[in-house]
């Protein structure tokens, strides 16, 4: 998709026109919120401090959340961590090898999950059995069967389950859906294209944190599959986990609904290093009433970016790179979409993390601006602010166990699809 500077331009003065006297449009200015959350902060516990760990435990707002425990198979993470800690001026945590460990010795009443997919399920059932609040990251589980074993487990617990689709806390688009979605302004839509394109192997260089470190005991043959689990299947789905399934569950909220059929494609076609997960994936979900999303990542060709684009009659509604809304008129006559280049230009947030960079495209589009940069509140701290409130207060989480289910098995589906070279029903 070309967009010129001039286009994306366009884009964003008709969606701040469009939402112009809406409600929707105080959402934009999401600011951190310092009111402190009923009941103190959550005492929260950390389990897997990696690289995207780290990414949440830098956004926890101590408002709304304090950490008081962390838990890592790797020492060095958990010194990097303690890092995060400091800069912020946040207490040191108690360090733990093993969850088990933190969750029967540690006074924690939430557990913040980024371990690697494959251990999505036993950590989160864990958590469930000792009573905890759960956010886990995305995707929910390796496979259906292990999302279901997290559902029960979270309904018998009682407790607040989130899974990290920082999406629905963005606030552009929160305010696309209030303000553009919910009032039709798109008309009905027929199709969504979900592209993330990035130029780069997905390998992580990294040394064992000891010579005498032992992977096998945590269940991988060697460090490699520790450190870069991403690239091999019996931890991993790959692109459609890491990537597609953000995208996804953000098309299947504003569509209202989920597929129920997927064809998909998919190789090892440029870094042929041993990895098992594709480098470039494509899929083409098929929804109820003859909606159609289709799906491509690759990693050759960085010029795309990112985005979500959801095609309607009256108009077409551009989520580009997580940082601002287009919206452009199709040009037929009664809609209200269509304005001239003038006025205040839109923006929002955009939150890197370790699958997210804020530069994760061309080089000649400037990164959007940072939390830090605005003042406002990044996605990700909206949602760990959430995740606290909802387990203090008894409210419902924006993303919890049924949307995150959707995604996550129309994902595994994908990926099955590819493996059986088939059209699966979902």
């Amino acid at each position: 998709m070309i967009l010129t500077p001039e286009t994306r331009q366009i884009g964003r003065r008709n969606f701040m026109k469009a939402l112009a006297g809406a409600p929707a449009l105080a959402a934009l200015d999401a600011r951190p919120r310092t009111d402190p959350v009923r009941g103190g902060p959550l005492r929260i516990g950390f389990v897997g401090v990696g690289g995207q760990g780290r990414a949440l435990l830098g956004n926890v707002n101590p408002a709304f959340g304090r950490v008081v425990a962390m838990a890592d198979i790797n020492p060095g993470s958990l010194q990097k961590a303690d890092e995060v800690l400091a800069r912020r001026e946040q207490s040191q945590a108690a360090h733990h090898v093993d969850v088990r460990d933190m969750l029967e010795h540690e006074a924690i009443e939430a557990v913040i999950v980024a371990v690697p997919l494959w251990a999505h399920a036993d950590v989160v059932t864990q958590a469930f059995a000792a009573g905890k609040h759960v956010l886990c990251e995305k995707m929910m589980a390796w496979d259906v069967a292990g999302c279901e074993r997290m559902i029960a487990a979270a309904s018998k617990a009682g407790t607040a389950f989130e899974v990290g689709y920082q999406r629905h806390y963005n606030p552009v688009y929160r305010a696309a859906y209030d303000g553009i979605i919910q009032r039709q302004l798109l008309g009905d839509i027929y199709h969504v294209r979900l592209a993330w394109h990035r130029n780069g192997s997905w390998r992580r260089a990294g040394a064992p944190p000891s010579p005498d470190y032992d992977a096998s005991r945590w269940g991988y043959p060697t460090f490699d599959h520790l450190w870069n689990w991403r690239l091999y299947r019996q931890y991993s789905r790959g692109l459609f986990a890491e990537l597609a399934s953000h995208q996804l569950n953000a098309a299947n909220w504003f569509i209202g609904a989920a597929p129920d059929a997927v064809m998909a494609s998919g190789g090892v076609y440029r870094f042929k290093d041993g990895r098992e997960s594709c480098d470039h994936e494509y899929a083409i979900w098929e929804y109820p009433g003859g909606v159609t999303t289709t799906f491509s990542s690759v990693e050759s060709n960085a010029f795309d970016e990112r985005y979500e684009a959801f095609f309607g009659t009256k108009a077409t509604l551009i989520m580009y790179n997580e940082a601002e809304a287009l919206l452009f008129d199709e040009g037929g006559a009664g809609t209200s979409t269509r304005v001239e280049v003038s006025g205040v230009a839109g923006g929002a947030v955009v939150h890197a993390s370790e699958t997210k960079p804020a530069n994760a495209g061309a080089a000649s589009h400037a990164a959007a601006p940072t939390a830090s940069a605005t003042g406002r509140a990044s996605a990700t701290e909206l949602e760990i602010s959430g995740f606290c409130s909802a387990a203090r207060t008894g409210e419902s989480v924006a993303c919890g166990a049924a949307r995150a289910f959707e995604s996550a098995r129309s994902c595994i589906a994908a990926d099955e699809a590819i493996a059986q070279q088939a059209k699966l029903r979902i």
